[in-house]
């Protein structure tokens, strides 16, 4: 979910995660289940991947709405058997939240809940709506009070202005309303609802836990819990779950299927299956394309860790040469250890990779990575690596140039910030340091994917990170964006 609040990004020196893709959020939702909030905690343990800055659960106990929502991981807060004790119920949602803009406020962690004059009413959000400021500003000129910066706080104002007399006819009309990208599961005091946006831009599955009902972001949330995998959500499709069973209904007119192909390269879980496809062999089928498009002779494949692993595994199987684990990450270093002193802000990257100098000195290495967004962290590394004795640094990136900012659920900079966006490929070798540089082309990561290569009358994806393509209306984007995102579509 996004935030309507903004305030400036953090440079490179001030922390090495600002050089990172983030998704924004994970939902997961269970329903009739006795120990319900105990594996929705563990559901969410399962999506900490997608958002590390606050965690959620409201739950119902057939009496009342019971709500927790706390700053920092789902283990800090929600391994607590007291905590557990506090949301009671046999009927659950709950979210992990990384907030792209404003300030990580307790006010803006979800599910948000609200009393309705249906009864009470809670929902949780992954994605972003693209006309949610417009909503916010026509809701508040009606009269409506805001408690959040969320624009999922959009979406309960509008169920709750609807006339309908059902809560799941309230629930469509508000999201008739509302324009981007939108996984969501809400509860009301009798149903568990999850929907999700009519290109499927976000992710969400059906599970199914001795006989009771889940949906999760991914399916390594089920896996945890040891839940059978039942089959995506459609996009478009919006389902309903009560004592009754379970109801699909697809109040939106048929699109073709455009789910974000970042879940591919960097934001799924490498465990979990995304539409049918294991994210892990598909990373290993971009690597390999990667190697056939980018032959390079060199005497070791390194990849950034964790991001760069299956993807350098399968350059190596691809290319023959060896793969090493050149680079060790310290998983035991967080946001907060970094210190706003220069020197200690300086010393970012080292704090979570160190070179593993017996695999790097002397060798002409590839260094393999995910994606480049502003390029500060491909610059330490690749100083790390020759400084470990690199005889030759040579990076090789699993998908293509990022060039267009994203409006969906992905915390992107503005284009001015993106490397690829102002740089040619030789200025960004020049710039990052190394040997030679090199991208998956457009055409590359679709073949990986099991496609004949991306046809612009018909992506199949939403990929407009790489191609200017954004597949829905971006009302709350200012106009002078929309026209210069227009021209280098039409360039690109």
């Amino acid at each position: 979910m996004g935030d309507f609040e903004h305030y400036a990004v953090m440079t490179e020196t001030d922390d090495p995660e600002a050089d990172r893709l983030h998704e924004e959020c994970g939902v997961f939702g269970i329903y009739g289940h006795p120990d319900a909030a105990a594996i929705t905690a563990l559901g969410l343990h399962a999506l900490q991947h997608r958002g590390q800055e606050a965690a959620g659960i409201v739950s119902f106990d057939g009496q009342r709405f019971n709500s927790e929502r706390r700053l920092g991981l789902v283990s800090e807060h929600f391994s607590r058997a007291s905590t557990i004790e506090r949301l009671p119920g046999q009927s659950v949602i709950g979210h992990v939240r990384y907030s792209t803009t404003g300030e990580t406020i307790l006010r803006n962690v979800q599910p948000l809940f609200s009393e309705l004059s249906s009864g009470g009413f809670a929902v949780a959000h992954n994605g972003n709506l693209t006309n949610g400021m417009t909503l916010r500003r026509e809701l508040i000129n009606e009269g409506a009070i805001f408690q959040s910066t969320s624009d999922t706080e959009v979406i309960l104002h509008l169920v709750a202005k609807s006339r309908r007399n059902r809560v799941v006819e309230r629930f469509i009309e508000a999201l008739r309303q509302i324009e981007g990208a939108f996984s969501l599961v809400a509860l009301s005091n009798k149903k568990l609802i999850g929907a999700r946006d009519p290109l499927g831009i976000r992710p969400l599955v059906l599970g199914e836990l001795d006989g009771h009902y889940i949906l999760a972001s991914e399916t390594c949330a089920l896996d945890i819990i040891g839940a059978r995998f039942v089959r995506d959500i459609e996009n478009g499709e919006i389902v309903v779950i009560s004592d009754e069973g379970i109801e699909s209904l697809r109040p939106f007119p048929k699109k073709p299927m455009r789910p974000c192909i970042f879940e591919y390269i960097y934001f799924a879980r490498p465990d979990s299956i995304v539409h049918g496809r294991s994210v892990y062999e598909v990373r290993k089928a971009f690597g390999a394309q990667l190697a056939r498009e980018t032959q390079i002779d060199a005497d070791v494949i390194v990849p950034v860790p964790d991001s760069g692993v299956p993807a350098a595994i399968g350059f190596a199987q691809e290319s023959g040469i060896p793969f090493e684990l050149g680079i060790i990450r310290n998983h035991y270093i967080g946001r907060t250890f970094i210190q706003p002193t220069q020197s200690v802000r300086e010393l970012g990257v080292r704090l979570k990779h160190s070179a593993n100098r017996a695999v790097i000195a002397g060798k002409r290495i590839v260094l393999i990575d995910d994606s480049i967004v502003r390029g500060t962290t491909s610059v330490k590394i690749v100083r790390m690596m020759r400084e470990a004795g690199a005889r030759e640094v040579h990076f090789r990136i699993s998908s293509p140039p990022i060039t267009h900012p994203d409006y969906y659920g992905i915390d992107t900079p503005d284009r001015e910030k993106l490397l690829a966006a102002t740089h040619s490929i030789e200025e960004m070798r020049a710039y990052i340091g190394c040997d030679s540089l090199a991208f998956l082309s457009i055409d590359g990561l679709y073949r990986a994917l099991g496609e004949p290569g991306r046809d612009p009358q018909r992506p199949q994806f939403t990929d407009h990170c790489f191609t200017g393509d954004y597949p829905t209306n971006l009302t709350d984007v200012s106009g002078e964006t929309k026209t210069q995102l227009s021209l280098l579509a039409e360039a690109g």
